[in-house]
Order: structure tokens, then C-alpha cells, then sequence
């Protein structure tokens, strides 16, 4: 497990790497990206292993009984969270906006409102969008320097046409790690406006020391009769490119509606990926992800002393994710000026904070699943770029 290893994903059809010019302006030669949330590090020797198996058969026809890859996502929920899954509950999809996607499909109608605590992960308002729904914005709140619900201030919002809740726990971008009581809230809050409950929890792997992710499942099993659970290993062990998630339903009302669904569209996953993820979930992917949260916790330390020693820059303390979600806001400066900073003055390419709805204004969000040495480079770009503040 080297995470220092640096390798060369530019010219290799990377999203994050090659698309980065074309999109922004900023070449990968010399650029640095840190935008697109997948990682820079070897997946685990065992994912490789099992793809390179696969590759040496020379045979790739229908993968037939996933019932190994089933016992590997209920092995390593309940090893590493606790939660104990039967194997009919599970569905795959090809990832989880597809699966937020069929959930869309399944559980509401065209002009349906759908609630989202912004700001939040954008692909969840493109497919809303896409689907024919309403997006619901209700902005998440910040004390203390790090994103808590509002629910007051959403149940005011709400219209009485809305349909879901789409959750995502722990949170991107804001990096938190909510507690029962914030769980137990939110699974309240769909009850009293009869919304299916979707937590999409794809990050809930990559939490740091001091914290532990609850499944809302675990935390609030009386909400099971609404609520449609979302992980993947595609984040925790930087396999995005398989495109494989799980959508889990507890409930068998909504599983059958949710199958129906899966059954109309004609969707099986890729074999690659199966054979993939369920090497992944194994005591080896476990190893190597306790081993990635050590290394991936210095990163998070440099990347927020550089940003929080900027004058008028916050950093918000992350609890998970390798997504850090900093406020400039106290800089006085507009999006289009930091943007342009960051780009052409530093050559560094984090996510703009606008695309992740109410509350995204004027902060951007850096992804530091990179080699330490790459980090450090950033910082010193970021710290150059805004040194006329100091």
C-alpha cells in the first residue's frame, strides 16, 4: 500500500485528468486536479488480482449467481457497520446516480417535488431535473463552522407535492458525519410529509478517527417501511470506473416497486465490477482502507492549515470523505474571481462551490485523494494565489 506512488493517469481517458482542459481551461500538464471525486491511489492488491484473473480467462460472457457478491456486501456491513442485510434485499445498479435515477422512477411522478439539504451533491438536482421533478432546496445551516439541519426552516419550504427526500449521510460536501439524534430527526421530518426516504451513503467508509458512520437503517430501523438504503465500494476503494452500486431495500413493499422498476429497464451489472467489489469487501479491502484513512488524514491536515491560514478562507472540520469544503466567502471576493485564481493563478482545479446548490456560493470544494507530494504542491499554489491577502 503505497499511496506516495504517483501515476500518470493523463491520456488514459481519466474524467478528472483528461477532461480538465477542455472544461476549465487548465492543462494536465502542470495542472493539478482536484475536482472529480475519484482517487489517484492502486485499488488493493486483491481487486487487481481478481481482475487480472478474470482478464487472463480470455472468456468474458454473462456473469451467472451473484450470490458471492452478495455475501460480500452483507459481510462487510455487518463487519464494518453493524448492520446485519439479507441478500433479497440488495439490487445493483449501474452506480449510485443510477440508482437514484430508478429510485426517481420507482417512488415519484413526473412534477413531483423532491427535497434536497443543500448544499449537496449536484448530480442528485441534474437527475431530479432530468426525471421531470422539482428540486426543494433547503439549505443546510452552519454553527460553529460545519453544516447542521435545518428543519424548521425546511418544513417551510415544503409545498405539499413532495414525494422523497434524497439524503446523503455521511454528507458531501460538507464532510459531516451525522449523529443518531440528527438521523432520527431526519427520519421524522419524511414521516410527517410521507416522503420515501433515499440515503444515498456511497462515503461511508471514509471516515476519519473520532467518528463512526451509523447506517439510518441501524439508527432508525422504524423508518424501514420508507426508506431505501444506497452504498458502493466504487469511492472507498477507487473502483468509480465499474459503475456498480447497490440500492438495499428493507421493506417488501418497496422492493417489489423498486424490482419492477429494474425489471422494465432491463438493467444487470457488469461482470468486471462484480468480480471486482467483491474482492473489495474482503478482511484484505479492509486492511487497505484503514491503511488509506491514516494516510488520506495528513493530506486533510496540510490542505486545511493552507486554506485556514488564508485571510477570510474556512475550511470546514471533516469528519469523512477525502472532499474538503472550504468557505471564502470572508474574502470578499465573487465566485468568477476565486475561480479565476484558482486556475490561472495557481493551475489547481477544485469543484466550484455553485454547483452544489443553495449555500455553494463562494466556497470550493478540493478533492486531496492524491499523493501527499501533489497536496503539498497545491497548497503552495493556493497559498501563492491568495498571498496579496496576507
Amino acid at each position: 500500500m503505497n499511496f506516495d506512488e504517483e501515476i500518470d493517469r493523463r491520456g488514459t481517458h481519466s474524467s478528472k485528468w483528461d477532461q480538465m482542459e477542455k472544461l476549465f481551461g487548465v492543462s494536465p500538464e502542470g495542472g493539478i486536479p482536484m475536482w472529480v471525486a475519484d482517487m489517484d491511489f492502486r485499488a488493493p492488491q486483491a481487486v487487481e488480482n481478481a481482475l487480472r484473473d478474470y482478464a487472463d480467462r480470455g472468456v468474458y460472457g454473462y456473469y451467472g449467481d451473484e450470490d458471492a457478491y452478495r455475501a460480500a456486501v452483507a459481510w462487510w456491513a455487518a463487519n464494518r457497520h453493524g448492520w446485519q442485510i439479507e441478500a433479497d434485499w440488495i439490487f445493483t445498479t449501474h452506480g449510485l446516480v443510477n440508482g437514484t435515477a430508478l429510485c426517481l422512477d420507482a417512488f415519484s411522478k413526473p412534477g413531483d417535488g423532491v427535497v434536497l439539504f443543500t448544499p449537496v451533491y449536484h448530480a442528485f438536482a441534474r437527475v431530479i431535473r432530468a426525471g421531470g421533478r422539482r428540486v426543494v432546496e433547503c439549505p443546510l445551516a452552519v454553527e460553529e463552522g460545519r453544516h447542521v439541519l435545518d428543519l424548521e426552516d425546511a418544513q417551510s419550504r415544503l409545498t405539499g407535492d413532495e414525494t422523497m427526500l434524497i439524503f446523503c449521510s455521511p454528507h458531501n460536501p460538507g464532510g459531516r458525519v451525522w449523529t443518531e439524534d440528527e438521523l432520527r430527526a431526519v427520519a421524522e421530518f419524511a414521516r410527517r410529509n410521507d416522503l420515501i426516504l433515499v440515503s444515498d451513503e456511497i462515503h461511508c467508509d471514509l471516515v476519519f478517527p473520532g467518528h463512526r458512520h451509523l447506517p439510518l437503517a441501524t439508527a432508525v430501523p422504524e423508518a424501514l417501511p420508507r426508506l431505501v438504503m444506497m452504498t458502493a465500494a466504487t469511492k472507498t476503494f477507487n473502483i468509480a470506473g465499474a459503475h456498480l452500486g447497490n440500492v438495499i431495500i428493507p421493506d417488501p413493499e418497496l422492493r417489489a416497486r423498486f424490482a419492477a422498476r429494474i425489471a422494465s429497464q432491463g438493467i444487470s451489472a457488469n461482470s468486471m465490477g462484480l468480480f471486482m467489489v467483491t474482492a473489495a469487501f474482503s478482511p484484505e479491502g479492509a486492511e487497505w482502507v484503514d491503511a488509506l484513512m491514516g494516510y488520506l488524514d495528513g493530506n486533510r491536515q496540510m490542505l486545511d492549515e493552507t486554506l485556514n491560514a488564508i485571510p477570510g478562507v474556512r475550511s470546514m472540520p471533516l469528519e469523512a470523505t477525502y472532499l474538503g469544503w472550504a468557505d471564502f466567502s470572508g474574502t470578499g471576493m465573487i465566485d468568477d474571481e476565486l475561480t479565476r485564481r484558482m486556475h490561472e493563478d495557481a493551475r489547481v482545479v477544485p469543484s466550484p462551490g455553485p454547483s452544489f446548490g443553495t449555500g455553494g456560493s463562494r466556497h470550493l470544494r478540493f478533492n486531496f485523494a492524491t499523493p501527499r507530494a501533489r497536496v503539498a504542491q497545491a497548497c503552495e499554489r493556493i497559498a501563492a494565489a491568495f498571498s496579496d491577502l496576507q
